[in-house]
């Protein structure tokens, strides 16, 4: 509600609210009345266009906003989902990393197998698993792959031709010599690996060797006895000792001096029970028993890239799968020699930490470029070091690769533990 005073001359004209009009004065003559009263209502049409022009605004403002045309959006486009294709089933290769066979190892496997005694020697003869669990264990699960066709996928993992009338079953992966020399057991790669804690055996092998010299077939004296302890599981494999055959296979003629593999290059590691069982026994109970598998057999984790050449493993003609075993999990030098003269003269503390070596943890295990000092990595390198020669070589030749050590690793960039450990012997 308002209300609005107007002088004209000397008349006041009063405005209520409701637009009524009141004369103040009215001492003047009613013949200019008609054209005041003119003026009166311009002043009365614009006070309220004054008073209304900000809805007016408002509304024909609003009016022209709806009156335009809104831009469209654009649709965002998306990628097209694909169905993630779902891996069939491959009957033929049984698997323990599969969630259904994550169970309880007992459930097939029972201890000790039927044939235990016939499978070894008689006098190296003990209690073990060897042989694939029976039907039961698979029927359960896989009755329909059981019966489906006149030779069943499934049943070629343990059975070398499967029917009717053949039940000739492949050697099982324990003992392991039986089984490397079978068709299935040359080409076979194993889901495990074993877990073994080093700084646990030392010691207690140790004792034993101190107490019992008859533990191995050597005599361990003097005070290296847990140094010593390694030999238990670890022996030079292919040695060449007094014997002039210098190569575990001869090299074609004119090889030249590219590396071609030598006896005596690996050390043996155990693959089977045989050496285990000596304190983990039914007799002795000590835990682990041989019943407790998982705690010793872990589904293998993806390696880290080891420096080993199959093309010239295969060139070699090399089939002792013990042999392609240790070659292929060369983590840190793949042309290094055991049984070469300086490095059988040293402890095996001189490149392996091996209290702190675990044989599932690949870090533990890889041998540190330092422990090449002195004899390869020099002051200088005209003090004769091998690595210090091949990283002058690798700064003026970028494609230069370094073949003293390395197979595969040869053409990799320098690490920078070897950049270090040439500093550290020149004192920088």
């Amino acid at each position: 509600m308002y209300a609005a005073v107007i002088t004209i001359r000397s008349r006041d004209i009063y405005l209520d609210s409701d637009m009524s009009v009141s004369l103040m004065n009215t001492s003047r003559s009613n013949g200019l009345w008609g054209l005041k009263l003119v003026t009166i209502c311009v002043a009365v049409v614009g006070t309220c266009v004054y008073f209304l022009s900000d809805s007016i605004q408002t509304v024909f403002g609003a009016t022209n906003e709806l009156s335009k045309t809104p831009t469209p959006t654009p649709a965002r486009r998306t990628a097209p989902v694909r169905a993630v294709p779902v891996r069939k089933p491959k009957y033929s290769e049984f698997s323990h990393s599969v969630k259904a066979h994550i169970i309880d190892c007992s459930s097939c496997h029972k201890f000790p197998s039927k044939n235990w005694k016939a499978v070894r020697d008689a006098d190296a003869a003990y209690p073990d698993i060897t042989e694939y669990p029976s039907h039961a264990s698979c029927i359960n699960c896989h009755r329909q792959q059981f019966f489906r066709g006149a030779t069943p996928a499934i049943c070629t993992n343990c059975h070398t031709a499967p029917s009717p009338r053949n039940s000739t079953r492949h050697p099982f992966p324990n003992p392991r010599e039986r089984f490397d020399a079978s068709p299935k057991g040359r080409s076979a790669d194993s889901e495990f690996q074993a877990y073994f804690p080093h700084e646990v055996h030392t010691g207690i092998v140790s004792q034993l060797l101190s107490s019992d010299p008859g533990f191995v077939k050597a005599s361990w004296r003097g005070p290296r006895l847990q140094e010593e302890s390694c030999a238990v599981c670890h022996q030079t494999m292919n040695p060449q000792g007094e014997g002039d055959e210098e190569f575990l296979v001869p090299p074609p003629p004119g090889h030249g001096d590219a590396f071609w593999l030598k006896r005596g290059t690996f050390k043996s590691s155990p693959i089977g029970h045989t050496t285990c069982f000596t304190c983990h026994s039914a007799d002795t109970g000590i835990s682990p028993a041989p019943i407790d598998c998982a705690t010793c057999h872990r589904i293998k984790e993806q390696l880290p890239p080891s420096d080993f050449d199959p093309i010239l493993a295969q060139k070699i003609g090399l089939n002792e799968r013990v042999v392609l075993d240790a070659w292929r999990t060369r983590a840190s030098s793949g042309t290094f020699r055991h049984e070469f003269l300086s490095h059988a003269e040293m402890s095996c503390s001189t490149c392996h930490n091996v209290a702190a070596m675990i044989t599932t943890d690949f870090h533990t295990k890889k041998v540190a470029v330092a422990s090449c000092s002195n004899c390869h990595i020099t002051s200088t390198t005209d003090d004769g070091g091998v690595l210090n020669y091949e990283i002058d070589e690798r700064k003026k030749n970028t494609s230069f690769q370094c073949v003293k050590c390395h197979l595969s690793f040869g053409d990799k960039p320098i690490p920078k533990s070897h950049i270090d450990a040439v500093a550290a012997m020149a004192g920088n």
